[in-house]
C-alpha cells in the first residue's frame, strides 16, 4: 500500500513520535514522498523536537504540520487528549511544498509553483486568527479555477491564541502552510455541510449585497414564513434553532442534489421591510434553498455523499470543531464514515475552525462541515 497513517495517544513528545513513526516504517519505509504531521496542543511547546525526529527517523521528502486541540486516525476522533497522528505516501506525481503569510501579496506566491507540477489539488492548512482564508481562496478561485483547495483552519485550546504550523524546516505562528499535488494521483473532495433543504429552490428577483429583498417576486421573509409553516411541528423547532439558506453554485444543472449548494447561515430578518440577511452575497436570479443543520441532517448529507464515492486508497479528513461529540450522540461519526471508503482505514486529519473544500467545483470556506481529500494512485 502506498499511503500510511499512524496514531499516538502517548502523553510523553518522545514516545509518541517515536511510536507514529515507526507505524508508518512498518508500513510504507522511509523517505516517503511527503507526509502531514498533526499533534495537539498538548505538544505544542515540543514542536520543534518533533519536527526535526520526523525529519531525522521518516525523512519525507515534503512535511508539513499543524497543531490541532482534537485529532483524526483512521476510523477514531481523538478529543481533548494528547495525540499525534503522520499521514504518509508515495504517490503517482508530484508534491511540491509552500508557505503563505498573512500578507495579500503572498497569495500569488503560494502559487508559483502550480505549472511546474501541473498541480490539479492545494492542501491547506492555516492559521485562523492571522491568514485571511476567504480572501484568499475567493482569489485564487479567480486566479486559479482549475485548483481545487482541500484542507482547513487549525482550532486551538481556549488558553492558545493561535495554532502552530511548519514547513520542512521552519515553524510558523501564523499564515498558512501546504502541499501543491500534480500528476497523475487522483485527489476527490468530499464536502459534507450538514444540511438538509425544506421547501423549494426559489430564485433571488431582488437583492443588495447579503440582504435579500425578494424571492420569486415575494418578500423574502414572506417565503421564509410559508416555508416554515408548511413543516411538520418538530421541523419548525429545528428550523428556528438552526436555520440556514443554499446557494446553488452551477447554474446549468436541472436538479439540485445537497452537493450543489453552498451553505449559509440565515443572520436575521426585518418584518417590517421584509427583508432577509445572510452570510453570503446573494446575487439577483442565483438560486437558493433554505436548509436546516442538526445532527440528523449531518449524518444524512455525510451518508448521501459517501455512498456515492468510489473507494480510494487514503483520505485527509478536516471536520469541524463543532462536530464530532459536540453534534453527534456518538464518537468517531465523520472519522468512520470516511474510513469505509478506504481500504485499511488510512485516514487522518484534525478538527478545524474553518474547513475548506470544493462545492460543484469551487473552493470555499465552510462551517460545520466535514471535508476530504480522497487519494487515489
Amino acid at each position: 500500500m502506498p499511503y500510511a497513517s499512524s496514531l499516538s495517544t502517548h502523553e510523553d513528545p518522545g514516545i509518541a513520535v517515536a511510536e507514529a513513526i515507526g507505524q508508518v516504517l512498518d508500513r510504507i519505509g522511509s523517505s516517503p514522498d511527503f507526509a502531514v504531521v498533526f499533534m495537539s496542543g498538548y505538544f505544542k511547546n515540543r514542536l520543534t523536537q518533533i519536527r526535526s525526529a520526523i525529519e531525522n527517523l521518516l525523512a519525507p521528502k515534503v512535511l508539513i504540520g499543524s497543531t490541532a486541540d482534537a485529532l483524526i486516525c483512521g476510523s477514531r476522533e481523538i478529543e481533548d487528549q494528547s495525540a499525534l497522528t503522520i499521514f504518509a505516501g508515495n504517490l503517482e506525481g508530484k508534491v511540491t511544498p509552500f508557505r503563505v503569510s498573512n500578507e495579500h501579496g503572498s497569495f500569488g506566491d503560494a502559487m508559483k509553483a502550480v505549472t511546474e507540477v501541473d498541480a490539479h489539488t492545494m492542501i491547506l492548512l492555516a492559521d485562523p486568527n492571522s491568514f485571511p482564508a476567504e480572501e484568499a481562496i475567493s482569489q485564487w478561485r479567480s486566479t486559479h479555477p482549475h485548483i481545487q483547495i482541500i484542507g482547513g483552519l487549525n482550532s486551538s485550546f481556549p488558553t492558545q491564541t493561535s495554532g502552530s504550523l511548519f514547513v520542512d524546516g521552519e515553524i510558523y505562528r501564523e499564515g498558512g502552510v501546504g502541499l501543491l499535488v500534480g500528476g497523475a494521483v487522483q485527489i476527490e473532495p468530499l464536502v459534507a455541510q450538514g444540511c438538509r433543504p425544506i421547501g423549494t429552490p426559489l430564485i433571488v428577483t431582488k437583492s443588495k449585497g447579503n440582504l435579500i429583498y425578494e424571492l420569486g417576486g415575494q418578500p423574502a421573509l414572506k417565503r421564509l414564513e410559508g416555508v416554515i409553516a408548511s413543516l411538520p411541528e418538530t421541523e419548525r423547532l429545528q428550523a428556528s434553532q438552526g436555520l440556514h439558506i443554499g446557494r446553488v453554485i452551477d447554474e446549468h444543472k436541472l436538479d439540485f442534489a445537497p452537493g450543489d449548494f453552498l451553505i449559509r447561515a440565515v443572520m436575521g430578518a426585518d418584518s417590517d421591510s421584509g427583508v432577509v440577511a445572510i452570510g453570503d452575497l446573494a446575487p439577483m436570479g442565483s438560486t437558493v434553498q433554505f436548509q436546516v443543520r442538526d445532527a440528523s441532517a449531518a449524518t444524512d448529507d455525510l451518508e448521501h455523499l459517501a455512498s456515492n464515492m468510489a473507494i480510494g486508497d487514503a483520505a485527509l479528513l478536516f471536520t469541524c470543531n463543532g462536530r464530532g461529540t459536540n453534534l453527534f450522540e456518538s464518537p468517531n461519526h465523520d472519522a468512520s464514515r470516511v474510513a469505509s471508503l478506504v481500504p485499511g482505514e488510512v485516514v487522518a486529519g484534525m478538527f478545524c475552525a474553518g474547513e475548506i473544500g470544493p462545492v460543484s467545483g469551487e473552493s470555499f470556506l465552510h462551517g460545520f462541515t466535514a471535508s476530504a481529500a480522497i487519494f487515489r494512485g
